[in-house]
Parts: C-alpha cells; sequence; structure tokens
C-alpha cells in the first residue's frame, strides 16, 4: 500500500486493480456533513427518481432515500459487492426507508442498463472506472435540470480526469463545475439540449474574481 500512498500525496493516478479487492469489503461511508449535503441538494431539486452508484453499506443511500420520502420519490441505488448490499438492505430497514429504495445488485453498467427515463439526481459514488461509462449511460435518460455529483472527482483527481473533462465539454449535455469545499467534488447539471454554457461556469467557479450576477 506505500507506493498507493505515496502516489495519492502526490496528486498522482492510482493502481485500483490492487485497490479494489481491498476496498470492496471496506464499510466506505459519507461523512455527516457530506451526508447532509446529499440530502439537502436532492431535497432542493425536489428529486422523484434518484440513481446511486456505489450503495457500499447504504449510509450515502439512507440520506437519498429521506428526500426520496419527502418528494414521493425512489432511489435505485447499485452496489457490485454482494455483502455489502445485505448491509446496506438492512441498514435501510432499520432507518425504516426500505420502501423508499430499488435495490440493483451487480455491475451498474448492467444494472442500470435498462432503466426508465426521467432521473433528475444521480449520485456518482462508485469506483473510477465506473464513474464516466455510468454517468454516459444515464445521461440520455436524465431530465434537464438534473443534478449529477461526483465526490471522488475531488478525492481522487487524477483517476478522474476524464470523467471531469468529458462532463465539462459543453457538448455532452452538461454545466459542470468543481464545488469550493473541502471535499465537495465534480457538481453537474444536465442543460437543455442546445445549451453550451459549460466551460464559461467552469471558469466562473474556478476564479476568485469572477462573481455570480
Amino acid at each position: 500500500m506505500l507506493p498507493q500512498l505515496h502516489r495519492f500525496a502526490f496528486g498522482k493516478a492510482l493502481d485500483w486493480s490492487q485497490l479494489e479487492p481491498r476496498l470492496s469489503s471496506a464499510p466506505l461511508a459519507l461523512d455527516v456533513e457530506s451526508g447532509v449535503f446529499l440530502y439537502f441538494l436532492a431535497r432542493a431539486r425536489a428529486a422523484k427518481r434518484i440513481v446511486e452508484l456505489g450503495t457500499s453499506t447504504g449510509v450515502s443511500t439512507i440520506y437519498l432515500a429521506l428526500a426520496a420520502r419527502e418528494s414521493g420519490g425512489v432511489v435505485l441505488t447499485s452496489e457490485l459487492v454482494p455483502e455489502k448490499m445485505a448491509e446496506a438492505r438492512e441498514n435501510l430497514r432499520a432507518a425504516g426507508l426500505s420502501e423508499y429504495v430499488q435495490f440493483l445488485e451487480g455491475d451498474a453498467r448492467e444494472t442500470l442498463r435498462d432503466i426508465d427515463g426521467g432521473v433528475d439526481f444521480f449520485h456518482n459514488d462508485g469506483f473510477p472506472r465506473f464513474a464516466l461509462p455510468v454517468l454516459q449511460l444515464l445521461a440520455p435518460k436524465m431530465e434537464p435540470g438534473a443534478v449529477t455529483l461526483c465526490g471522488n472527482a475531488a478525492l481522487f483527481p487524477a483517476d478522474h480526469a476524464e470523467y471531469v473533462a468529458w462532463v465539462r465539454q459543453p457538448e455532452n449535455g452538461f454545466v459542470s463545475a468543481p464545488l469550493p469545499m473541502k471535499v465537495g467534488g465534480e457538481f453537474s447539471i444536465r442543460a437543455p439540449q442546445g445549451t453550451a454554457t459549460g466551460t464559461m461556469v467552469t471558469v466562473a467557479a474556478r476564479s476568485p474574481h469572477v462573481r455570480a450576477s
């Protein structure tokens, strides 16, 4: 693990072929502040069709399910590791929120392939190799104004360089920028067809001299 820590410290891409087997059994979860922020984002959007990549043990799913309960919506959450999914099911049951969640076990590139359109919130929280393919899979099914949050883009920037480059290209249909928070991540909004302002928004978000009107 030491070479990986060295690469992480210097902002370099990591060897996920070594990390994934180790992390697959780890109970990865949001901290409370990130969970509350996730809830407020979904709640403000009044999201009714929430998709999550990377259920883990269901901590983030609980925050999303709370928002779904308020909006009359549902969370479709996908997890690759069966043991984690089993724990997530139990955690959501204990929280009294199971009825607002549809659990999809397996590779998200397959489990999310046939879902209907109308996606208005996407929590993109899986391993880096899934982040962009799953977003590209869901993009045609996303409503204008749909929100995507990829917190791992802030935590592992080198491993999400391709993801960030793609989502910031206006022709791909998103307006996107990094959130100016400790571990905010890449915040993307599905733009109406023909809108091409993503680059401008990104520049404004990065520059301390540009103020939003």
